[in-house]
């Protein structure tokens, strides 16, 4: 079988992990003895073994003397540090693997190329970037957050047909279908945070939380300059831990932090050195209308994400323009439309019809 439909599995398995590996990015591996599949992994979770360790540990024993004789195929480079996990590298050298396909390279200052060079160093042979653009978008939230040092930014918003966000009383108006909303809890348990402004959880008094769907809950982010939102709000009930952006404090009470910044055109950039510091390699915004076109006016966005519901207001407040940008997908769901603009900007190479 050609290299492609083996990565592809590589590639197959490492989605298994989503949600469950950051920082860490998805990494899927099998290993192959003329042409028989005799093991295959996955990175399960942050801190768990990483996907060769887990192909290797799978090849049962009647095929274990056949490991020096197969190739690996691993949908990232490998890696050459201990964390977690000893070296992967290591491990493929010691096992005497004499193959080695690699999807795309680590762009971590840690890795980047040395994993390959180390197995090159061995004797290893290895080929490298097959269906290294899959690859790269499956794992754009880590090469995003080592390639630029921020988050990677969902910009995601629920308008009606005539492009309204809220009525002018900003009164609560549910937009999005049920279908919608499941998606939208499932998207929340694969980002590391998830952000919203003053006035969106003032009237809206969200929890920002997975509720419909089983996962990791992302870190809450709230812009609340003055330190003006009352307690009571579900932002506060200490369940899932809480910045709160503001001018007046830094410390923590409890699951909620208060990270003093700047409140000016300072706030996005700050705030992304905090993240970058904190090790959360994506950010999904979900509102209001004006912190997502600051950020949109900050060029800091990789993807938006946007459904547009039945309904007509006539006025009220009107939904940010859909920034330009590669469609990737358009899809209706039950009575919502859903519609995915990747920014060419973000440098990864996409085409319709891959996952998100």
């Amino acid at each position: 079988m050609p290299h492609e439909s083996y990565m592809r599995r590589c590639l197959d398995l490492a989605q298994a992990g989503r949600g469950n590996t950051a920082p860490n990015p998805m990494v899927g591996a099998v290993l192959v003895y003329e042409d028989r599949i005799i093991g295959a992994g996955w990175h399960e979770r942050y801190g768990s073994r990483h996907a060769e360790v887990a192909c290797l540990d799978s090849v049962q024993p009647e095929d274990r003397p056949l490991i020096p004789m197969s190739r690996m195929y691993v949908s990232l480079e490998p890696c050459v540090h201990h964390g977690h996990t000893p070296p992967c590298a290591d491990r493929l050298i010691k096992e005497g693997i004499r193959s080695v396909v690699v999807a795309s390279t680590d762009p971590s200052e840690k890795v980047a190329g040395k994993g390959i060079a180390l197995l090159r160093q061995h004797g290893v042979e290895v080929i490298t970037d097959v269906l290294a653009t899959e690859a790269d978008w499956l794992n754009r939230r880590f090469i995003c957050f080592h390639q630029r040092k921020r988050p990677y930014i969902i910009l995601k918003w629920a308008q009606t047909a005539d492009g309204y966000l809220a009525p002018s009383d900003r009164s609560r108006l549910q937009i999005s279908n049920t279908h919608s909303r499941q998606l939208v809890h499932k998207w929340r348990t694969e980002e590391s945070a998830i952000m919203v402004g003053y006035h969106t959880a003032m009237h809206d008094n969200p929890q920002l939380t997975a509720r419909v769907w089983e996962g990791r809950q992302p870190l809450r982010i709230v812009a609340d300059r003055d330190l003006e939102l009352p307690s009571s709000l579900h932002l506060f009930d200490n369940t899932v831990p809480t910045w709160v952006l503001n001018t007046q404090r830094e410390g923590e009470e409890g699951t909620v932090r208060y990270v003093r910044v700047p409140f000016d055109d300072q706030l996005l950039p700050t705030l992304m050195e905090r993240l970058y510091a904190a090790h959360r390699i994506s950010l999904i915004v979900e509102g209001g209308a004006s912190l997502l076109r600051k950020f949109m006016g900050k060029g800091l966005w990789d993807e938006a994400r946007v459904f547009t519901g039945p309904q007509l207001l006539g006025q009220g407040i009107p939904a940010p323009q859909i920034p330009q940008g590669e469609q990737i997908l358009q899809t209706p769901l039950g009575s919502d439309l859903l519609q995915v603009v990747v920014n060419p900007a973000s440098g990864f190479a996409v085409s319709k019809g891959m996952d998100l």
